[in-house]
C-alpha cells in the first residue's frame, strides 16, 4: 500500500495519514476507485490526549489491505489543546481536508464513510449530523464552533460505531472512565447544557445517513446501554440505525484479526458498495 501524511493545522496533532491500496487492489487511480470510496478512521481513547493515531493505523492498514482508501485521522484531544471546541472542530477540518488532497490521488468523495472507536464512534456519528448543527436551539455553542460552509464541506455517507459514546447525557450521568464527558466538554451539563446538548449526538437525531452501532458482548469500557439508546431512539425517529452485538471486548473491535473487528471492516465494505 502507499501511504501518505498530511497536516489540516498548525497544531502537531491535526494531520491524518492517507493509506492507499496498491494498483492491483483496484483503487489506487482512476475509476476504479470510485467503487472503493473513502473509510475515515476515527480513533478512541475517551477523548484524551495519552491516546492517538497509532490505535487507528492497524485498521487503516488492513481497510486499504482489502482495496478500501483509508484517512486514519488525528486529532487534538484533552490534554493537549483539544477538548471543546476543538476536538469537534479538528474533526470537521479533518474530514473535510480530503477535498485537498483529492486531486492528488484521485480520490472519489461521493461514499466516505466513517469508522469510530468508542470515543472516536461518538465523533464519527456527531460529525455525520453536522447539517443539522445550526437547527438544535444552541446558537451560542454554534457560534463557538469554526467549520467549513456546508456547501464546501466533505460529507460522510455512513458511519461504523464500534462500541461508541452514542448518549452522551447517559455517558455524564455514568461518570465514564472517571469524568471523561466533562473532561472533554471544559466542565458539566449544568454549567454548560447547551454545549453538552450541542455535542450530543442524540441532539442530532433523525439522522440522514445509516449507522451501524457495532457493540462488543463483552465490553466492560463502554456499557451496551450506550449503542443501544442510540439505536432505539435513531429508529423512533425515521433514521436508518441498526444495533449488532459482536463477541469479544472493547479492543477486539480493532483487532484486525478479531471477529469482532472482521464484521466492522464488513460493515464497512457494505456501506462503500
Amino acid at each position: 500500500m502507499l501511504r501518505h501524511k498530511y497536516s489540516y493545522g498548525e497544531h502537531p496533532s491535526q494531520w491524518g495519514e492517507l493509506f492507499i491500496p496498491e494498483p492491483s487492489n483496484g483503487n489506487h487511480r482512476g475509476a476504479s476507485a470510485v467503487a472503493g470510496g473513502i473509510a475515515v478512521v476515527i480513533h478512541g481513547g475517551y477523548w484524551r490526549s495519552q491516546y492517538g493515531a497509532e490505535l487507528g493505523e492497524p485498521l487503516a492498514r488492513d481497510l486499504a489491505a482489502h482495496g478500501i482508501t483509508a484517512w486514519n485521522l488525528e486529532y487534538r484531544r484533552a490534554g493537549n489543546g483539544g477538548g471543546w471546541p476543538h476536538t469537534f472542530e479538528d474533526i470537521l477540518a479533518g474530514i473535510d481536508h480530503l477535498s485537498e488532497i483529492a486531486g492528488e490521488h484521485d480520490l472519489q468523495l461521493g461514499k466516505v464513510v466513517a469508522l469510530g472507536h468508542s470515543a472516536g464512534g461518538h465523533l464519527a456519528v456527531w460529525a455525520a449530523g453536522r447539517q443539522r448543527l445550526s437547527d438544535i436551539g444552541t446558537p451560542d455553542a454554534d457560534r463557538q464552533l469554526q467549520r467549513s460552509p456546508e456547501d464546501s464541506a466533505v460529507h460522510l455517507t455512513g458511519v461504523v460505531s464500534q462500541s461508541g459514546l452514542l448518549n452522551l447525557a447517559a455517558a455524564e450521568k455514568l461518570n465514564l472512565s472517571n469524568g471523561a464527558v466533562c473532561n472533554l466538554m471544559g466542565g458539566d451539563s449544568h454549567r454548560y447544557p447547551k454545549r453538552h446538548k450541542y455535542a450530543d449526538p442524540m441532539s442530532l437525531l433523525p439522522l440522514d445517513v445509516p449507522v451501524y452501532a457495532v457493540h462488543a458482548t463483552d465490553d466492560e469500557d463502554v456499557p451496551a446501554s450506550q449503542s443501544e439508546a442510540y439505536v432505539a431512539a435513531a429508529t423512533a425517529a425515521g433514521s436508518a440505525a441498526q444495533l449488532l452485538r459482536v463477541p469479544g471486548d472493547h479492543f477486539d473491535l480493532i483487532d484486525p484479526k478479531a471477529v469482532a473487528y472482521k464484521k466492522c471492516r464488513e460493515l464497512v465494505q457494505r456501506l462503500l458498495s
